[in-house]
């Protein structure tokens, strides 16, 4: 090897060794897609860890079984031994939302008991949401409960600093499409939030979930994906959502974008397959009130998804079904779902 040789490869060497590592995305599990089941946390753990998963999403408090400190920790420590990460969440943050549960406290003190469940835990960030479709035609619409969730993460910001936590917000059920949630962000500070990115709840408030990712993918925190079919009806649009690879949105690219644009960020697999769609009644003009938020030009990239396709309802369980039965559905539905991501992450 020549001096000019061995000078260009210790180069090369020390370029690529300065090169960061780039962070890959992880495959989770969302529990909500496995709310049925009645497990314990650790029986989640056990089933998510069997499925290959990395990490284990309890986006809702109530799926950790228990608050304790010491409960906690056992959770901790059996996630650690199964080589599984955490991701924790709790529920709307929203005083006035009609999903808000003040029996559980005020808005603060939900969060501050949900922070101290996060440090146990040993996790970053909380997911959390502000409402649903509904608030969007109650008085004030989404802007005045945008306001109320502001004023919470004001009220609440200095804890989350000493915390060192953030709170993941999610476009829910119908409630913000991405620029909104955007907006809502920039205004609390990304220095105390990010989001939680919802593919499914996308086209549950009239928006292709190629644009929720495109708008949201630097502020997202985690995820809850799952695949959605829409088509035209005489009344005006159709939405069901599907097990991942049945729909017509084109998850199979979103993933992949996902997996580009949000290195690091988990993957989560959040299932949940309706037998019925939600109608949309655009062609209605009442129907408007409350979506006056809508751009035209992103409507139009939802339409052209539904014009594409076909009408696809599924066939209600009977309410003799046994109960077994229907649980193993739920997991059938999560495990399909889960094969096809995980051949779409490159990961057979």
């Amino acid at each position: 090897m020549t001096r000019r040789d061995f000078t260009g490869a210790t180069l090369a060497m020390s370029t690529a060794a300065a090169q960061p590592t780039p962070r890959k995305t992880k495959l989770g599990i969302d529990l909500f897609s496995l709310r049925s089941q009645g497990w314990s946390p650790f029986e989640a753990l056990d089933y998510c860890a069997k499925l290959g998963a990395e990490v284990c999403f309890f986006s809702e408090l109530r799926f950790l079984g228990g608050t304790e400190h010491e409960h906690l920790q056992r959770v901790r420590d059996h996630a650690a031994k199964l080589g599984i990460g955490i991701e924790l969440g709790m529920t709307s943050i929203c005083p006035t939302s009609t999903m808000f549960k003040p029996e559980l406290g005020t808005a603060p003190e939900q969060i501050a008991k949900s922070i101290a469940i996060a440090k146990t835990l040993g996790v970053s960030f909380i997911r959390c949401f502000q409402g649903r479709a509904e608030d969007r035609k109650s008085p004030g619409g989404l802007e005045r409960h945008g306001e109320e969730t502001l004023k919470v993460l004001r009220a609440v910001r200095s804890r989350l600093l000493d915390s060192g936590l953030k709170m993941a917000i999610e476009n829910h059920a119908g409630d913000y499409q991405a620029r909104g949630l955007r907006q809502l962000l920039d205004a609390a500070g990304r220095d105390i939030v990010g989001c939680t990115l919802d593919s499914g709840n996308a086209t549950w408030c009239l928006e292709d979930p190629h644009v929720t990712l495109e708008t949201l993918a630097p502020y997202a925190l985690t995820s809850g994906v799952r695949d959605s079919i829409l088509w035209r009806t005489p009344e005006g649009i159709a939405v069901r959502w599907v097990r991942m690879g049945a729909g017509n949105v084109g998850m199979e690219e979103w993933v992949k974008k996902f997996q580009k644009w949000c290195p690091g960020v988990t993957l989560a697999l959040e299932i949940i397959s309706l037998p019925t769609p939600r109608i949309y009644k655009v062609y209605d003009r009442e129907f408007w009130q409350g979506y006056e938020d809508v751009r035209a030009s992103e409507f139009m990239r939802f339409l052209a998804l539904a014009e594409k396709g076909q009408p696809s309802i599924g066939t209600p369980l009977p309410k003799e079904t046994p109960k077994d039965e229907v649980l193993a559905l739920e997991r059938d539905e999560l495990e399909a779902s889960y094969r096809w991501t995980r051949k779409v992450l490159d990961r057979v």
